[in-house]
């Protein structure tokens, strides 16, 4: 469907200097064309849309008052700063977001001045906001310092840190929680709004401050008495006592769709000293009716017809891994009432949806808390239950201490369903799973498994279940080759590998997705291709009969090469003083950008035909220095 798209009153802003030369009265009209940019935008590409929706206003408001780049927005994940994107120079770009040499799908340093502090991980943004506003401290700066956080955001325990020392140092900074939760929204009307007013004007915090010092001289008893007058006034009306206790002055709450209410209230803000709370109501998809409906399914969208709506994608003959995760779930748990199943906030991404509805008593989303979501699986495992956390691998990385110190060192028999290992594709770096078999690997009594296939997968989590000890599954996005899976469920047994081809000179010894590109190189180059199955343990044994019978080894891995599968088979041969050829193929040691995951696997050189090319240099490499050598012997020998 064609949209026709007329936005003159967007088309002239390439900056937040030319939205603050806007009158007023003309922001909400700017608002309109920005909803109507976002749809004709969502309407041909692929992004985070509703949450978009929601911050228009509040976006417009923040660069209208707030004097960008010098003053700092600092938004949290990045899902809502699309619009903080078009204000700031980049509207005719927003096509390229996500993609191959695009824009970034989150703020970042190096796209623009505007981006004060790349985020991509959640509740990163009060801890980054109070440092800029400490800099600004120390250096005599008078420069603005605000925070943007969901209140999603607002679940992880970082967030609640970040409050409880910008309280204590009684900063000079604003976080607004934009919330776009239903249950709070009978607070915002008319009278919330001039309340909120009310509590950021000059008399309000005049009067209060004079109050403060009035009742200094007073005694104890009394001013105690007027503190929990103050609160209780206030807590008839508005939920601000908590952020009240870490040292915060509550504002709010004020419609975030209403333009003069935002625009009055940050000017009485700006001005304030001390940590601020401004609590902004918002409606995740306003403006087009079918995301308000439904923003779940709106949060991220591939392109549309808007006045269709969003249709569900053709099933795939092939499961993908998540959904390999969530159905064995469900039949593991028929087996064994003991399983339960944690996830931090990622119910959909993580294939727990047909899990909740089956099994609502032992399913536990724990909201953005990752380092939670391990610890309280490991008090679970200690009283007789089963937990098997799902949970992504950029996402482990926050949770590595409970890891270590509540998991590993106490054995526990707690299971890792570790998605998105690998690259993942358009979410760029901060979400890439580049790192776990790395920081895993290093750990003690820690079974760790890669499958090659989605039948493999579903008999590796099955084994890592019945093992009395700590196991982790690690899986990518999307979908595997298409193997048949079984339904029964066969244990695995420890440690060992299995010979996929043989042939002769060139084994490979491929771990998880690397399996199907490296027997494709194995027909081509007549070469052995072991799929290795467990990165811890490896197979020792196998490993050595390798060594013994193949000229040249190569391992291949969709993780970093520093610490990872390939280096446990280099530590298995220097312990036999195994002198080898080897080539360690994996994720380079740099920050792969966003683009397709195919994309990024062509540009890490773990296709087919990259890792083709790698040996094929390398062992043209290996045959020149092994003439060479052999030459310097000689000479030595006639001299």
């Amino acid at each position: 469907m064609t949209i026709n798209l007329s936005t003159p009153l967007l088309d002239r802003i390439n900056s937040p200097a030319d939205l603050r030369r806007l009158s007023e009265a003309k922001l909400p009209l700017l608002a309109s064309e920005i909803r109507e940019f976002l749809l004709h935008w969502a309407s041909q590409n692929s992004g985070h849309f509703a949450a978009s929706l929601g911050a228009v206003e509040l976006t417009i408001a923040l660069h209208y008052i707030y004097n960008t780049p010098d003053d700092r927005l600092v938004w949290d994940v990045g899902h809502q700063a699309y619009v903080h994107k078009i204000l700031t120079g980049r509207k005719d770009r927003l096509h390229s977001i996500r993609k191959a040499g695009g824009l970034a799908p989150f703020p970042k340093r190096d796209e623009s001045e505007y981006d004060c502090f790349g985020v991509g991980h959640s509740s990163t943004s009060i801890s980054a906001a109070l440092g800029m506003a400490i800099a600004a401290r120390q250096t005599g700066s008078l420069r603005k310092t605000v925070a943007i956080i969901g209140d999603g955001g607002m679940t992880a325990g970082m967030a609640f840190e970040a409050l409880n020392h910008a309280g204590d140092i009684h900063s000079d900074l604003l976080v607004i929680l934009n919330d776009n939760e239903m249950a709070i929204s009978p607070n915002v009307g008319a009278l919330s709004n001039r309340f909120a007013q009310l509590l950021s004007g000059k008399l309000y915090t005049t009067a209060r401050e004079q109050g403060k010092k009035v009742l200094s001289h007073m005694p104890p008893q009394a001013l105690e008495l007027a503190r929990r007058a103050e609160e209780h006034i206030k807590g008839l009306v508005v939920p601000g006592t908590l952020f009240e206790e870490f040292g915060f002055n509550y504002i709010g709450p004020v419609d975030g769709h209403d333009l003069s209410a935002l625009l009055e209230t940050l000017r009485n803000v700006h001005d304030l000293r001390g940590p601020q709370l401004l609590h902004v109501i918002t409606k995740k998809g306003k403006g087009y009716h079918r995301a308000e409906a439904d923003p779940v399914k709106y949060h991220a969208v591939t392109p549309f017809d808007p006045s269709q709506g969003m249709v569900a994608a053709k099933q795939s003959s092939k499961p993908n891994y998540s959904d390999v995760f969530g159905d064995w779930l469900c039949d593991m748990a028929r087996q064994d009432q003991r399983l339960v199943a944690i996830t931090p906030a990622m119910r959909e991404g993580s294939g727990l949806v047909r899990f909740e509805q089956e099994y609502p008593d032992r399913y536990f989303d724990v909201a953005i808390a990752e380092q939670h979501s391990v610890a309280v699986a490991a008090g679970m495992a200690c009283d007789g239950l089963k937990p098997v956390v799902a949970i992504y691998s950029t996402f482990l990385q926050r949770a590595y201490d409970q890891l270590i110190h509540d998991v590993v060192i106490q054995n526990l028999p707690v299971l890792f369903a570790i998605d998105r290992a690998g690259v993942v594709g358009s979410d760029g770096p901060t979400h890439n799973g580049s790192y776990d078999l790395s920081f895993l690997r290093c750990l003690p009594n820690l079974i760790i498994m890669a499958p090659a296939d989605e039948n493999e997968c579903r008999q590796m989590l099955y084994t890592g279940f019945r093992l009395d000890q700590p196991a982790a599954v690690r899986y990518p996005r999307g979908s595997g080759p298409g193997v048949e899976i079984r339904p029964a469920m066969t244990k695995l047994p420890i440690g060992k590998a299995e010979y996929r081809r043989h042939g002769k000179g060139i084994a490979i010894l491929a771990f998880g997705t690397m399996v199907q590109p490296a027997l494709a190189v194995g027909e081509d180059l007549d070469a052995t291709v072991v799929n290795m199955r467990f990165v811890k343990p490896v197979d020792r044994e196998l490993i050595l009969e390798v060594a013994r019978t193949h000229d040249f080894i190569v391992t291949a891995e969709e993780n970093v090469v520093q610490g990872g599968a390939g280096g446990a088979v280099n530590e298995t041969l220097m312990e036999q003083g195994i002198v080898k050829s080897i080539l360690n193929i994996g994720l380079p040691d740099t920050l792969l950008a966003h683009g397709s995951r195919d994309d990024m696997l062509a540009e890490a050189k773990l296709t087919q035909a990259g890792l083709l090319e790698t040996i094929r240099r390398r062992c043209v490499t290996s045959r020149r220095a092994l003439r060479n050598i052999k030459s310097a012997k000689s000479i030595r020998a006639g001299s």
